[in-house]
């Protein structure tokens, strides 16, 4: 495992209501995505998505950089439809071969590309990889809200622990004046009873780009992306700069 794996510390799969928000989401990958294919799954992390789309029918391949992220999503035997791949998400015209009929970037991957040529160069490798008209859905941060607004966190997640209290995932974020956001991902330990009553398991600062709609929209048309539907998550909710959780782009 790499020893600079921002996220070895950090178990997402436990972390995440995975049921409720594959559920939730659902309907509308399933309109963009079609009824079957061969997708993309682009920062795949621990798997639930890949593994989603492949009960359903698709032939996925999932790229992460992450080891960590990786032994989770292959820690029990993958169906015949899905692959997994270890890499940058940048050079994925290089780890892949053949025509893809979808892809998705979900989950706010995309932040991890820090500069505009890797995000050029994703995107390049996409328009050569993905058939003409095949869409490609994209989900960060609505970092206008974050950056602007000055907000420095997301919503807790609380986990029943296997030990004793409860697991609280906490996610701080610190904009900067440069755009970029330092993103900090904690796992914390809760017992009420106990002393002292909160204690860190995990926490690491992960540096993103916070990456806005007219950034996006221009690199997409740069690289041949010229059909795009803007949504304010990941479902048929119109995009608001100042309210919306999410960017959602589906670009053709």
């Amino acid at each position: 495992m790499k020893q600079d794996d921002p996220y070895s510390r950090v178990d997402y799969r436990r972390l995440v209501a995975w049921p409720e928000r594959i559920e939730r989401e659902w309907p509308f990958l399933s309109r963009v995505l079609g009824p079957s294919g061969r997708v993309l799954d682009l920062g795949s992390g621990t798997g639930e998505h890949s593994r989603l789309l492949a009960s359903r029918g698709f032939e996925v391949v999932g790229i992460d950089s992450s080891a960590a992220m990786l032994a989770k999503a292959t820690d029990t035997p993958l169906p015949p439809n899905l692959t997994f791949l270890e890499g940058d998400i940048a050079e994925v015209e290089r780890l892949t071969a053949g025509w893809f009929d979808g892809a998705l970037c979900v989950g706010n991957t995309l932040p991890h590309l820090r500069r505009l040529p890797a995000l050029a160069r994703l995107f390049a490798g996409l328009r050569a990889r993905l058939r003409p008209g095949a869409p490609l859905l994209l989900q960060v941060l609505n970092y206008d809200k974050v950056i602007d607004g000055g907000q420095r966190y997301l919503p807790l997640n609380f986990r029943r622990d296997e030990k004793e209290g409860e697991i609280v995932f906490l996610r701080l974020m610190t904009p900067r004046p440069d755009g970029t956001v330092v993103f900090t991902p904690s796992t914390l330990r809760y017992r009420p009873g106990g002393d002292p009553a909160l204690e860190v398991v995990a926490t690491r600062n992960v540096e993103l780009a916070g990456w806005r709609r007219p950034d996006l929209e221009e690199a997409l048309e740069a690289s041949g992306f010229p059909r795009r539907e803007v949504y304010g998550t990941v479902g048929d909710v119109p995009f608001d700069p100042e309210r919306s959780p999410d960017l959602v782009i589906v670009a053709r």
